[in-house]
This record gives C-alpha cells, structure tokens and sequence, in this order.
C-alpha cells in the first residue's frame, strides 16, 4: 500500500533536522531548518500512528495463531482486533492524505481582496459585512490583518478593500474563498420589506516575497498624486499617493492610506508582486489541468460559491453542497471553519481519487 523506504527516509530526514537544530546551527540555517521540521511533522506523525496501528494488528494475529493461547485470552484478542483493525484503516486514511503533494503557497500568509458586486449600496454593505467576518476569523485564529486600501460605499461598507493578512498557514485555509459571494436579505432602505439579492467578490492571493517575483523597473509606470478622500488638512498638501502600472500585465495598484509616499510604493509593491504570482501560479495550473473546474476551489472569481440567506439564517456552499443554519456564526468568523473543512475534505478526496485513477 505505502512505500516503506519512502516512510523511512521522512522518517530518517525529521531525525536527521532534530540533531541539527539540537547542535546550534547559525540563525539562518535554524529558521530553514525549523519550516522544514514543521512541515515534515504532520507526515511524520501520521507515519508512527499507521505503523503502531499495523504493529497492534500484528501482535493480535500473532496471539490468534499461537496454538497455546487458551480459549479465554483467544475470545479478547478476537474481539479487539475487529476495533484494532478499524483503528488501522483510520490511520491508512490519515497517512494517505497526509503524504498528498503540498502547495508550497499553504503556509503563506495572503492578499485578500473584496469587492462589491451587483446590487450598488446593499452589495457595500455586503462586502462590508463579508470582510469584518474574515477579520474575526482572523483574530480567533491569532493572526494579524493590515489594510492596505479601502474604498467606501455610500451608506457604509466598502466598495473595494484591499488586506493583508499575516500568519501560518492563512492561504491554506482561506484559498477556497475565491469566488462570488451572494447575498439574500431585506435592506436596511428597503420600505416594502422585500428580499434583495447582491453579491461580493473575493479574491485570496498567497503573498509574494521578492526571490517569488522578478520586477524589472523599466516595466512599471510610477505615478504620485494627491491624496483624496477624508485626511483633514494633509489632503492635498503632498503627493503621498502612487499609483503602479504594470505595462507587461496591465495590473494596476493604486495606494494612497500612508501618509509617507515611500510607505504607499511598498505596500503598492506587496499587491503587485502577490498579483503577479497568483497570475502565474493560475497559468500554471491551468498548463497541468485542462478542466481546473474539476478541483474545489479552481479561484475562478466569475463563480458563485456561496449564498449567504439571512431570512433563513442559512449559509448555503455550492461547491460541496453544505448548507448550515448558523449564519449569524458564519458571519462572527466563529463557524466559518466548518466550510473550510468540508472544503479541504472534498479537496483531499479528489486529489486522493487522481492519484488513484
């Protein structure tokens, strides 16, 4: 079923990164050292449960076909081995799912950017609602968010803001979320108390480092501004703004929170260079896969993915066909993780499927 000498070898290469970290490797080494230990400890972890449980089922056959065990212990080693054997297809599931190809952008921290759709000042105020429940998200899973741009309806909301969102393992768990988000529910203008559909679109790009993303100056074009919008009498006194216009990819990134004009071309950067790789990283994905629409999560962002009913409190995902009735929990982040894990379950049973047609 499983390749032994590919077991031991991760086995052999965690112990191998355990002793090097134990002999005081420089801080460099220590940090490389140390992300490839954690990755590797899910694996690791999942190999020694599959091998206890094989090793369990073992010793039970081994009592059975012992022609000295007595008719007592035989009738407890029988009856355990049924649940011994249960506990080893657990583990094989585990191991399997444990040992499928990584993306390497999991770890990542991301680009999240949403918008409003169809339905003018209810779709910002959607967006609104949509983003504050990422934030919370984010606070109870202790990782930091930093909005880089935000543009707002006219009632509240937003029409567009843009974040970053800082931590272990964020693209992995909020990529699926790319795609077109609508909403039914009365709005708060609405006088006949009619049902009102909108939408907002999320985009979620694994962020970029500069060894990812090779920028050369000759292809961007920097322009500074003054800054619009509320800032009281620092408004048009500098032109701290900078728009970037990517001339190979058309991509343009617009940045005028920071007051410092060098503060607003970094943070321009950082969108541009996350952009630019999620762009490749679609391109090559759509080079392996003729039909991406066959994995969860394909971050098409013309797509509708979820339905968000607020009459009937309920959270609707059409990719995995879940619906839950707990809307006002979805939206406070607190059960958004039950959409996830359905999402990742079904992700891993495709890969699980391809690997084994």
């Amino acid at each position: 079923m499983f390749a032994e000498a590919k077991l031991d070898l991760i086995l052999r290469r965690r112990r191998e990164i355990e002793e090097k970290l134990s002999s005081g490797p420089d801080s460099q080494s220590f940090v490389q050292l140390s992300r490839e230990l954690s990755a590797l400890e899910e694996v690791a972890g999942a190999i020694e449960g599959f091998r206890s449980a094989q090793n369990e089922v073992a010793g039970l056959d081994s009592l059975l076909g012992d022609p000295s065990t007595d008719e007592e212990m035989r009738a407890l080693a029988q009856e355990e081995r049924a649940s011994a054997l249960q506990r080893l297809e657990a583990a094989s599931e585990t191991l399997k799912i444990a040992l499928l190809p990584k993306d390497a952008a999991d770890e990542r921290g991301i680009i999240l950017e949403v918008r409003a759709g169809t339905g003018g000042d209810e779709a910002a105020l959607f967006a609104g609602d949509l983003f504050r429940a990422y934030q919370r998200y984010a606070a109870l899973k202790g990782w930091s968010v930093e909005i880089l741009s935000a543009s707002e309806g006219a009632l509240g909301g937003y029409k567009e803001i843009v974040a970053e969102i800082f931590g272990r393992g964020v693209y992995g768990r909020l990529k699926f979320e790319s795609g077109v988000h609508r909403v039914q529910r009365v709005p708060a203008t609405e006088t006949q108390g009619r049902i009102h559909t909108s939408a907002a679109t999320v985009a979620v790009l694994p962020q970029a480092e500069e060894v990812d993303v090779t920028i050369d100056d000759k292809d961007l074009v920097i322009e500074t501004m003054r800054s619009g919008g509320a800032g009281g009498q620092h408004v048009n006194k500098t032109e701290s703004a900078i728009r970037l216009t990517h001339v190979p990819s058309g991509i343009v990134v617009m940045m005028q929170e920071e007051r410092s004009q060098h503060r607003n071309r970094a943070k321009a950067m950082s969108v541009l260079r996350s952009r630019l790789y999620d762009a490749e990283r679609q391109r090559l994905d759509n080079v392996r896969s003729e039909d991406r629409r066959q994995q969860v999560g394909s971050g098409d962002r013309s797509e509708r993915i979820r339905t968000y009913n607020f009459p009937q409190g309920r959270v609707t995902d059409h990719r995995v066909n879940l619906t839950l009735y707990k809307l006002d929990k979805v939206m406070e982040g607190e059960a958004l993780d039950e959409i996830i894990d359905a999402l990742l379950r079904d992700h891993q049973q495709k890969l699980l499927a391809g690997e084994e047609g």
